[in-house]
């Protein structure tokens, strides 16, 4: 039997759901995730990045939000979950979980600089924060395909629907 490549499985999924704690429907839930996953697979293309462990990131990095307001600890939750089930779950090699740990550990931080991958998914979270009425500035953003005019447009357009 072949093995399913694609990273977000309905296995997978269920277990998303069955630990995600806030509004599936909320600000940190699946549409966010799912905007993040479609910007993040866009830039992948244009950065090279991993687009596997780019949608993996999508549907973890706010997976352990306790609340919807400053939770400064989740990031470091989801990246403690990912290493909990990174070689039952998520079918991904060790390298790839240890960018997505730091992906999802940092991600809130503000942080710009480390490994293309790990830019790519920050990029992507930071591109849907018109979910919340904030215009991404590209200061703030890590790669030059997310500092785009026209990308940071039309991210910002998604993420206002």
């Amino acid at each position: 039997m072949a093995r399913d490549r694609r990273p977000i499985t309905p296995k997978l999924v269920g277990f998303i759901r069955e630990r995600f704690a806030l509004d599936w429907r909320g600000i940190h839930g699946a549409s966010h995730w799912a905007r993040v996953r479609h910007v993040g697979l866009v830039l992948a293309e244009k950065t090279g990045a991993d687009a596997k462990v780019v949608e993996l990131f999508a549907v973890t990095h706010d997976l352990c939000r306790e609340h919807d307001g400053l939770d400064r600890a989740h990031g470091h939750r989801a990246a403690v979950l990912v290493e909990e089930i990174f070689e039952l779950r998520l079918g991904i090699a060790r390298a790839q979980a240890d960018l997505l740990t730091y992906a999802c550990r940092y991600h809130s931080d503000g942080l710009t600089d480390a490994d293309i991958t790990v830019q790519t998914c920050w990029d992507a979270d930071r591109l849907d924060l018109g979910r919340v009425g904030i215009r991404p500035h590209p200061r703030y953003l890590c790669t030059p395909a997310a500092r785009d005019t026209k990308l940071i447009a039309w991210a910002w357009q998604r993420s206002r629907r």
